[in-house]
């Protein structure tokens, strides 16, 4: 693979004439493989040449952007001038609200935002209780019989109890929760399919199969006007506006529906596995939280919202944004050409040593104390910024919180091991099981 730096669209970066580290030949197949190598190549980009750095990844002209005003640039100030093109999710999430662009993105976004703040975020606290409860009796469980369980499996579990509660109005029951395995599956699977879109829904016919039952039963539940136990949910709202709007066919209600379910549950999920592991190096910030305030107090909130947020900083939910220039345009003062591809990746921006001192370290006290962080909104931006930042931010933080809450000050998981190496797909991930018996609470 040819790699090279200072493509000509950006003729005066820092750097210009030192070569940017040979990618090698398949670079780009190792890295849908799960494999690390492109987040080294896009590391030693950024040192040798800086937080705007232009190099080649293939035939295609590429520029990386790390630096917190470029990223704000890109995202909030002018996204229409940088887009989103096929989402590599589409196989599963078809044409979703992540994947939506132009005219339909903005009305499905305009019908979902009013779900996740305010009176809509609302709606669904008890939901996420209740699904916190759940799980909380399930490691009660644990605890008493010393079973071993693993950690990453039960916090998927609550994050797709808690979204389907939200979705629906039902919790999670076995048989949906072995059948929506298969979305998990196909997350998984999307970095290695084909890029041919037919032949990689064929390498996942199966799982689509399940999922699309799931779908289809939902929505006909929904659409019969039969509420869940915990009354309507979001799944109503689409088949509410489908008597009104014909573009919700049944085929966009349940892609959004596969879409929701995918951002709810996939990305706090791998967060709150990500976080147990830290704590597990890192005990005392965990004493910390538990200390900062009493049971249900504001000042405890903070602080485990800020073993969420640190952990967030070191394995953000999307680790690499691409968008697609459509014009020309000057970015920190390098001229972009258009069709020129932007990487811009919260991963390095929140790993960079001059705005996060000691970066590798996992301190939760950055997010409590004054000027612990970088004030300058591209310097943190997990769930991305701008227009198209994450709907489920608000939900994602929230379930987070109230299962901690639960937990933290009751069972501290004992690893029996712990993976070694981590993979870069859709997500940030860790490579392998997570058993752990459940020990005596530290405090």
């Amino acid at each position: 693979m040819d790699t090279e730096a200072s493509v000509g669209s950006l003729p005066s970066v820092p750097g210009t004439g030192r070569p940017v580290p040979e990618a090698g030949p398949g670079l780009v197949e190792r890295w849908r493989s799960g494999g690390g190598e492109l987040v080294e190549l896009l590391s030693q980009v950024r040192e040798v040449f800086g937080g705007v750095a232009a190099f080649r990844l293939g035939p295609a002209p590429t520029v990386l952007v790390t630096d917190p005003q470029a990223v704000q640039h890109v995202l909030a100030r002018h996204p229409q001038r940088y887009v989103k093109r096929s989402h590599r999710a589409r196989v599963l999430i078809g044409d979703g609200v992540l994947a939506a662009t132009g005219a339909a993105w903005k009305r499905q976004r305009r019908l979902l935002q009013s779900q996740f703040t305010g009176t809509g975020m609302r709606r669904y606290e008890q939901r996420i209780t209740e699904a916190a409860r759940t799980t909380a009796g399930r490691w009660d469980g644990y605890a008493r019989t010393g079973q071993t369980f693993d950690v990453g499996q039960e916090l998927r579990r609550f994050a797709l109890d808690a979204i389907w509660r939200s979705l629906t109005g039902h919790p999670l029951d076995d048989g949906t929760e072995r059948e929506l395995a298969a979305v998990a599956a196909v997350a998984a699977a999307l970095p290695t399919l084909p890029a041919d879109v037919t032949d990689a829904q064929d390498a996942v016919a199966a799982e689509l199969a399940r999922i699309d039952a799931v779908a289809r039963h939902a929505i006909e539940t929904a659409r019969s006007g039969e509420a869940g136990p915990d009354g309507p949910g979001l799944l109503h709202v689409l088949t509410d506006a489908a008597t009104d709007r014909p573009e919700y066919t049944d085929r966009l209600i349940r892609d959004e529906l596969v879409t929701l379910l995918v951002a709810g549950h996939e990305t706090t999920a791998t967060t709150l596995t990500w976080l147990y592991l830290l704590l597990a190096r890192y005990p005392a910030a965990r004493e910390q939280a538990l200390a900062a305030g009493g049971e249900g107090s504001a000042q405890r909130r903070q602080a485990i919202q800020a073993l969420v947020h640190e952990t967030l900083r070191l394995y953000p939910s999307a680790w690499l944004l691409p968008r697609h220039a459509t014009e020309d345009d000057t970015l920190a003062g390098y001229a972009v050409e258009a069709a020129t591809d932007i990487l811009i990746c919260p991963y390095l921006t929140h790993r960079d040593p001059e705005l996060w001192p000691d970066p590798e370290h996992f301190d939760p006290r950055r997010f409590i104390t004054p000027d612990g962080r970088p004030t300058h909104p591209g310097a943190y931006f997990p769930f991305g910024i701008g227009p198209r930042a994450c709907l489920g931010l608000q939900f994602a933080l929230r379930e987070s919180t109230v299962l901690l809450e639960h937990l933290l000050p009751v069972h501290t998981p004992a690893f029996h091991s712990t993976p070694t190496k981590t993979v870069y797909g859709i997500t940030v991930r860790p490579d392998g099981p997570t058993p752990a018996t459940l020990v005596p609470p530290l405090t």
